[in-house]
């Protein structure tokens, strides 16, 4: 296919960063997402509701922008490959010890620990792989890249259907120590953004880097969150409840919650991945827009499914479109950025839209209840309250893009500050 070509051409030094942005990022995922699969699990030992254990789920969110701040301010001044491995052995650390938690508070305190390290892994990572590939296998690349979340979530999934009744819910922390070996990859046969290298005088000889570029585009960072907030929300809130909604609702056991949350997964790895490419042909703004479309219009059959094979169908279908939409974001991003932040500036914003939308699986969880109650041995019918919330995301997703501009295929390697304009 076309839209892959690209990807024939790039060297093997090329591959290599290419394949630690990615692994990195899906690792990250893999982490992530172990702890939304088993809030039922760490709310029956610690005997506390579910929406204040989602919180464990938000702690995390709130602290990745100052990861990001951190590790990008590190990457931009002593390049990427550092930051990264750091960034990748740190977390794993606090996801090995989220599993000795003897309480719900340590748990807390380990969670946004985790946060601060995850928060740098993307923009670091995806700076790094994006400058090192040429500018036309940007599309594809950021589709691909962007998957690794859909891919650490897959694994995840199968990891919980198959493990959790053998080593419960602190078992599955310890299971997430795995990432740290990928620093030992990373540090034999990757190497420092080209990019970066050539502009490594300018980096080492200022401090201020980021507030400068800032002080010149400010409707551009504050864009940038805004639209990152949205984008949060399009995935943490048609996902991180989801498991929940599966067990809670639905009644599904581990292996019935790991089929679907796969195939849920499966349509999202392909749907960033086409998606991410064609965007290189149609451009970075009509891809989310068409996505943003059809998504919405799946909305309802996704949260109203029934049956386990709609479930399944529907949760496929509206993940193809949700990181089909996220596929673009990596190239998107990094070619918004100002030329001397690009290290800080796609992480950082990223990750405040984060901190923004943080409380989507909480607010989700406390509006359902709230709004929604059943008798038991049910909780609370999720799937309305996703439904509606799902609806505006989309809608907000679909206003920020369009009302924004694109950058596709600018020259990573000047140094010409962007200018103040969105």
């Amino acid at each position: 296919m076309g839209i892959f070509a690209p990807l024939g051409e790039l060297t093997p030094v090329q591959w290599r960063a290419f394949i630690a942005a990615f692994l990195g990022w899906c690792l990250d995922a893999f982490d992530f997402f172990l702890v939304t699969f088993v809030i039922a699990a760490i709310a029956d030992e610690f005997q506390l509701p579910i929406p204040k254990v989602a919180f464990a789920i938000t702690i995390a969110l709130m602290c990745r922008p100052l990861g990001a701040l951190i590790f990008g301010v590190l990457a931009d001044r002593y390049g990427r490959r550092g930051p990264l491995m750091a960034s990748v052995f740190l977390y794993s650390v606090f996801e090995l010890l989220s599993g000795f938690s003897p309480n719900f508070t340590v748990l807390i305190v380990l969670r946004a620990l985790y946060g601060v390290a995850m928060g740098g892994e993307w923009g670091v990572g995806a700076a790094l792989a994006l400058e090192t590939l040429p500018p036309r296998a940007r599309g594809v690349a950021s589709g691909i890249l962007q998957q690794g979340y859909a891919t650490g979530y897959l694994i995840a999934a199968l990891v919980f259907g198959g493990l959790f009744q053998y080593i419960g819910w602190r078992g599955m922390f310890f299971v997430g120590v795995a990432p740290a070996l990928l620093v030992l990859f990373i540090r034999a046969g990757v190497q420092e953004s080209p990019v970066w290298r050539e502009g490594k005088s300018r980096h080492l000889a200022t401090g201020s880097e980021l507030l400068a570029s800032i002080g010149r585009a400010p409707i551009l960072f504050v864009y940038a969150i805004l639209l990152m907030a949205a984008f949060n929300f399009m995935s943490h809130g048609s996902q991180d409840l989801y498991p929940t909604f599966l067990t809670k609702q639905h009644g599904f056991n581990p292996g019935a919650v790991r089929n679907v949350t796969v195939i849920m997964n499966i349509g999202a790895i392909l749907g960033g991945t086409l998606i991410g490419a064609l965007s290189q042909r149609i451009g970075r703004r009509v891809a989310i827009a068409v996505c943003c479309v059809f998504g919405a219009l799946l909305v309802p059959f996704w949260a109203g499914a029934q049956s386990a094979a709609l479930l399944a169908l529907s949760a496929f279908a509206l993940q193809f479109f949700v990181q089909g939409a996220w596929g673009v974001i990596p190239a998107h991003l990094n070619e918004l950025s100002p030329p001397d932040v690009r290290g800080t500036f796609p992480g950082f914003t990223y990750q405040l839209g984060n901190l923004i939308t943080a409380y989507a699986a909480q607010w989700e969880a406390t509006y359902a209840t709230k709004s929604f109650p059943l008798p038991p041995p049910q909780v609370a019918n999720y799937g309305r309250a996703m439904e509606i919330i799902m609806i505006g995301v989309f809608a907000a997703v679909f206003i920020l893009t369009v009302v924004g501009r694109e950058r596709r295929d600018v020259d990573f390697a000047s140094l010409r500050p962007v200018a103040a304009e969105v």
